[in-house]
């Protein structure tokens, strides 16, 4: 019996502490401040953006009228796509600067264990988007398969290998570990943002993906 009110004591103790240190998490984000506010629109409204051109090309063709082709439309999305993720990152890199420091990352006995576990972070981060970007290339990363350009074989190695998403999981933990290293909550924050964004947008683009991939092989069977 005493042993049970022992660890039930100690589990209160691990919520209260667990609950404490979320709270000054929070008390350490800033919300009106404006650059935070434009980098968390910009990273709600990003995935929105191109899901809905891409999803109008493919219905409609519209990109690929008015550019004269398929790839040209392709490469003028892959354009804007890249500019709107550049301008997030401004904004967030902006938003940052200006936001309280943790105080837990301010110790000196955590402060650079943080740090390198921030910059470990960013690095895979970097290296799943990079290595993304070229194994598929620019029309396999920026949704050339609505544009009609499908690639003739699913691409299995790294880091495909390692996860099944690697531009959005990397694009995520290099915000996690830009978060970690400067010691803001707002990053945090954000990183959170970043990755449900990521996973709703999967929700929509996977299965129409999948759909796409399948009407080929109908009309190849035909």
């Amino acid at each position: 019996m005493d042993q049970f009110k022992m660890d039930q004591f100690k589990i209160e103790e691990l919520v209260s502490a667990a609950n404490k240190f979320f709270f000054e998490l929070i008390n350490d984000i800033d919300f009106t401040n404006r650059n935070l506010q434009i980098a968390i629109g910009l990273i709600l409204f990003n995935p929105i953006y191109w899901n809905i051109m891409a999803r109008l090309e493919h219905k409609t063709h519209f990109l690929t009228k008015i550019f004269g082709s398929a790839k040209n439309g392709c490469y003028f999305l892959a354009f804007t796509i890249f500019s709107l993720g550049l301008i997030r990152d401004d904004f967030y890199n902006k938003a940052l600067s200006e936001q309280p420091t943790f105080s837990l990352f301010l110790q000196p006995e955590y402060e650079n264990l943080i740090k390198s576990l921030g910059l470990i972070i960013f690095s895979i981060g970097s290296i799943l988007v990079v290595s993304s970007m070229y194994k598929l290339g620019i029309t396999g990363t920026y949704l050339g398969d609505y544009f009609g350009i499908l690639m003739s074989k699913r691409v299995v190695s790294f880091p495909f290998n390692v996860c099944s998403n690697p531009m959005y999981n990397g694009s995520s933990l290099c915000f996690l570990g830009t978060a970690l290293w400067y010691g803001k909550p707002a990053g945090l924050l954000a990183t959170l943002v970043v990755f449900s964004q990521y996973q709703l947008a999967l929700l929509f683009e996977e299965p129409y993906t999948a759909k796409i991939y399948a009407d080929k092989e109908a009309t190849k069977k035909r």
